[in-house]
């Protein structure tokens, strides 16, 4: 699965929960907003009710009022309820709506009350215009209170309709608390989901990358070391394409490698016969030019000594350079590694290399472990060099070494005739020399090896001089494993 798809997915996956996060809040919204809507709305029927309840009341107070007193000031309360209740009761009816229980006791009350209504307003009439009547009436009715079981009856249907609406609220109130904690619960879960697939969504497209990229970053790093391995990767993504180009290249560098390996072996072979069949040759003309010396010294003229005198000088260089580039082609062989005291081998190349008139000072060189004819090639070339070049005057050497973290650099200065900038770079090419082309010593062909060794090694040379004033050549060199 390619790695868009998979990150594709995981957003996919994180909107999902979104969706389902916003989905449940809004339906537990809506129950939330019924509840609330169903309790603002009881609020007004029970306070509807506990109004009607009283106007009620207060008309059956305004009546015994009347009766008790024969005071007509009170049937103005009476008068007043006779047009209001109706209207609470329709207000009621209107607030309650149909077709349940509320509804029929709302409609008993209203029955009940015309009753009363019906009840009183005839006793209030005959007892003026009729006595006879309204006497019959006390006898008949008042005394069996009628009219108290009526008010009775209306303030147990109050009772009831406000215990049902109490007990209707209760639930709703629950329910809209239910509602609210429930709003919160799935907010926290849907959020703790949400960020948990999208940390770990997270976490693990980038582990996978990094563990990829890290793979292929060592598969890199063993091919810069020669050793030309491939990245395993089943996968079928964009990485795969990298890792696949990782390979191709691992499999053309270690053929071209493996060619230009055959190709200098080839050619250091090549280079070892050809200047080893180059070395009988001069070795001929320098006999020859002996014999003819001796043989025939008395017959040759003073101009053609002096050119004969060349002649050796040349081949004497032509031997030189030829065993200049055997040591050049010898380079590429490997050695094995063992513990070298430095300071004891560059000792012994001084005894055989520098004068006994040079003043040399051999200061803290280390014990290290690595290849010895390759680090022998380059302190006889540097020391060799020392010496050409030195001060025919007072001539000093002085070699030594620092340790810098786990790197050792070793630095030859002498005091001689010192080095140009312009030349500080070109010393280190083949056959690149600061003497005359004639002088045997100066094939121009040391520092090159020198140059080509610290390449191989991956380690570094460098040059400080200035003409006149000596030259100081410091290279770095490192352990092959740790002593």
């Amino acid at each position: 699965m390619k790695l868009s798809t998979q990150i594709l997915l995981a957003f996919t996956l994180i909107i999902l929960l979104s969706v389902a996060d916003s989905y449940t809040n809004y339906r537990l919204s809506k129950k939330v907003q019924l509840n609330s809507q169903f309790l603002s709305k009881s609020e007004a029927v029970i306070r509807n009710s506990n109004k009607t309840h009283r106007a009620i009341l207060e008309m059956q107070s305004a009546v015994r009022g009347y009766f008790l007193t024969n005071d007509t000031t009170f049937l103005e309360e009476y008068h007043r309820g006779i047009k209001k209740v109706p209207e609470y009761l329709k207000e009621q009816r209107s607030l309650i709506g149909i077709d349940n229980t509320q509804r029929s006791i709302i409609d008993s009350i209203t029955q009940l009350h015309m009753e009363w209504l019906a009840y009183t307003s005839e006793l209030i009439r005959t007892r003026n215009d009729n006595p006879v009547v309204y006497q019959n009436l006390i006898d008949t009715k008042f005394k069996k209170h009628i009219g108290k079981n009526i008010n009775d009856a209306i303030s147990k249907k109050f009772k009831r309709f406000d215990k049902i609406e109490y007990k209707t609220r209760k639930y709703h109130s629950d329910m809209l608390l239910q509602s609210l904690a429930n709003t919160r619960t799935f907010s926290l879960i849907f959020l703790s989901l949400t960020i948990f697939v999208g940390i770990a969504s997270t976490a693990y497209i980038v582990i996978m990358i990094t563990n990829r990229i890290n793979s292929m970053v060592r598969v890199a790093d063993t091919i810069s070391k020669g050793k030309f391995t491939i990245v395993e990767d089943y996968r079928k993504d964009e990485l795969s394409a990298l890792s696949s180009s990782l390979n191709i290249m691992s499999r053309r560098l270690e053929k071209n490698i493996q060619e230009l390996e055959n190709k200098n072996a080839e050619l250091n072979k090549f280079a070892y016969v050809v200047s080893h069949d180059l070395k009988a040759p001069l070795r001929g003309i320098y006999n020859v030019i002996s014999w003819i010396e001796e043989d025939l010294s008395e017959e040759l003229s003073p101009a053609l000594k002096n050119y004969l005198n060349i002649i050796p000088k040349r081949t004497q260089r032509m031997e030189a350079l030829i065993n200049g580039l055997l040591d050049y082609a010898r380079i590429n062989r490997k050695t094995t590694p063992e513990l070298v005291d430095t300071n004891i081998m560059v000792d012994e190349i001084s005894q055989s290399i520098v004068p006994r008139k040079f003043k040399l000072e051999i200061i803290n060189l280390p014990v290290i472990f690595t290849e010895r004819l390759k680090l022998e090639q380059v302190f006889s070339n540097l020391i060799s060099n020392a010496v050409k070049y030195s001060n025919p005057k007072n001539p000093r050497i002085e070699i030594k070494c620092e340790k810098i973290m786990n790197v050792f650099e070793f630095s030859i200065k002498d005091n001689g005739i010192g080095i140009d900038a312009e030349y500080h770079q070109k010393i280190f090419e083949i056959f690149q020399t600061l003497r005359e082309k004639n002088e045997m010593e100066s094939t121009g062909i040391g520092l090159a090896i020198v140059k080509k060794i610290i390449d191989e090694q991956g380690e570094t040379i460098n040059v400080q001089s200035k003409l006149g004033e000596g030259a100081q050549f410091t290279f770095t060199w490192r352990n092959t494993k740790a002593v």
